[in-house]
């Protein structure tokens, strides 16, 4: 069976069987990796030329950086507070823990596959040649819908942030909103090594910031601020470590803690951008399981040491923290952190915390932007959304792919007659659910790559990257994501709150509305193990692999920086 052209027979797209039109490493020398990758995903070259393809211009430096810290936005500043004064300081480091195992079960497993095939949004192609075709429309504009979505919630909370300086208050937020929302677009539009280069600046700036609240938090715990005043565990005993919410006693506790993991998928949101950057990445093959790992790092230091941090520098029911929640206060003054250098008498901080909270949102709304472009480039190449959004810039950049999502941003002026605060909070629990959904179809197209793998005699140990554990530590990801899925909206019964209710679970149907419309749409069916696409693009990958340069460092500070970036 001989392959179609692009989006000729989108049914039989993803076959192992079908030889492409010409070979693709010699595509590759004569026209370069740019094109040959574009030819051996799309059948034959002319289709590459016409449509372009976009280019591996983010460096080694650019994609640690994106991984260490390139998401973190203000579910780490400002979304852990209302967290920490539900279920306590203990609740809050069990929630964040446990989250942080399975996302970094759930990006072993991605990983894995990115580093196999690193391909521009890549997600949705996993879900589509591995599972089901239905599967990929589904997670895909999922995907985008929430990266869209995502966006107009970094950019409202930036619009909040704003807004803690007496300066900015009395100046109408639209101004704030359209001000980021064209500095995003800039960042994008031109071409991914700006984007690169913004991110590596702004996760620097995250990065160095919750280093030094950790070194700040354990001078104040051991009584090194101007109060010498020790601290220790003291709030872990009184008000307590776990506090009760719904219910009382221990199950009321056991709520608490259940509650944080919701919280905390917020949070952790974002972090499977490595493997949507995977298709833009120099030396790919390096660089990602270099990424990858790093995520164990970003988990530990940057959730679990913080929510401990937040735990021993203030109690759950600070008056201040408590008030400026209920109050919608703007900014940093929601911000457990700030709260906390209030307490120890430490002056001009909170301004500056205030300032990097800033930056880490419009940083997190820079990377949904991109991301959401991909997404929404990877449903093209699958045939799942209009071929006009192939178009890429001679920098190869798919800049109607970035239009359509920024376009979404507008969504965010509701905020100037609603309240900024509220319009996060509904943009934020919506976008909980969709991040849910992505890891578990994510942890699903591993299983199936796994037992492609086998079936197809492809030996393990061949993989440049291999997660270990597999695939038991996919299917504990699938479980835990699941149960978190399903139980998300457990307070919404007592009392009964039918917004919080639609708010919770809204995401639900509309994933398996999109996955049962291309199902009965397309008629598509199940892939057997034997049968799954392992290889359409590969050949001009492995090609390619041969052009990256070795790297070797020339004395210590490189050796260092090597290590780092």
């Amino acid at each position: 069976m001989e392959k179609e052209p692009y989006g000729h027979s989108p049914e039989g797209k993803y076959s192992n069987e079908s030889p492409p039109f010409e070979d693709p490493a010699a595509v590759v020398e004569t026209k370069g990796g740019r094109i040959g990758e574009a030819a051996d995903m799309y059948g034959n070259v002319a289709t590459a030329e016409d449509y372009g393809y976009v280019t591996r211009g983010l460096k080694s430096r650019h994609i640690q950086f994106i991984a260490l810290g390139g998401t973190i936005g203000t579910g780490l500043f400002l979304g852990i507070g209302k967290a920490f004064t539900q279920a306590g300081p203990l609740s809050l480091l069990l929630g964040y823990t446990f989250t942080g195992i399975a996302i970094f079960a759930m990006m072993q497993s991605l990983g894995e596959m990115a580093t196999w095939l690193p391909l521009p949004g890549a997600i949705p192609q996993f879900c589509a040649r591995y599972v089901d075709d239905a599967m990929g429309f589904a997670v895909g504009w999922n995907n985008w819908y929430q990266s869209a979505i995502t966006l107009c919630a970094e950019i409202s909370a930036a619009s909040v942030v704003i807004q803690f300086w007496n300066g900015a208050v009395h100046i109408n937020v639209a101004a704030w909103i359209s001000l980021i929302i064209v500095l995003v677009i800039c960042l994008n539009i031109f071409a991914v090594a700006i984007y690169g280069e913004a991110e590596f600046c702004f996760a620097s700036i995250k990065i160095i910031t919750i280093v030094g609240l950790l070194i700040f938090a354990f001078i104040i715990d051991l009584g090194g601020g101007p109060t010498h005043d020790r601290l220790g565990f003291r709030y872990w005993k009184h008000p307590g470590a776990m506090k009760e919410y719904v219910a009382l006693g221990d199950k009321g506790r056991f709520l608490g803690l259940f509650s944080t993991l919701v919280n905390a998928a917020f949070s952790y949101g974002g972090v499977e951008m490595v493997a949507v950057a995977a298709g833009e990445a120099e030396d790919p093959r390096r660089n990602i399981p270099k990424a990858v790992r790093r995520v164990f790092w970003r988990i530990l230091f940057f959730y679990v040491l913080g929510s401990l941090a937040i735990g021993v520098l203030i109690p759950y029911d600070e008056p201040r923290l408590l008030s400026a929640i209920d109050g919608d206060a703007p900014g940093a003054a929601a911000s457990p952190w700030v709260i906390a250098i209030y307490r120890a008498s430490v002056p001009v901080l909170p301004s500056i915390i205030n300032a990097v909270i800033l930056t880490s949102a419009t940083s997190s709304a820079n990377a949904f932007l991109y991301t959401g472009s991909r997404y929404l480039y990877a449903l093209a190449q699958n045939g799942q959304a209009p071929r006009f959004l192939l178009r890429c810039s001679k920098r190869g950049v798919p800049y109607f792919c970035i239009i359509v999502t920024a376009s979404i941003s507008l969504l965010t002026y509701l905020s100037c007659s609603s309240g900024s605060a509220v319009v996060f909070q509904w943009f934020q629990n919506l976008t909980t659910i969709a991040n849910l959904f992505t890891w578990v179809s994510i942890c699903i197209a591993y299983i199936q790559f796994h037992k492609a793998l086998s079936a197809q005699g492809i030996a393990r140990e061949t993989l440049v990257f291999r997660s270990p554990f597999q695939p038991f530590t996919a299917y504990f990801a699938l479980f835990f994501f699941t149960i978190i899925i399903i139980f998300n909206g457990f307070h919404v019964f007592k009392p009964w709150s039918r917004d919080d209710f639609i708010t919770a679970y809204i995401g639900i149907p509309i994933y398996f509305v999109l996955y049962a419309f291309w199902k009965v749409f397309k008629r598509t069916r199940w892939h057997a193990a034997s049968e799954v696409d392992l290889f359409t693009g590969k050949a001009a990958l492995d090609a390619a692999d041969a052009h990256w340069p070795e790297r070797h460092p020339r004395n210590l500070l490189e050796r260092i920086w090597f290590w780092i970036a």
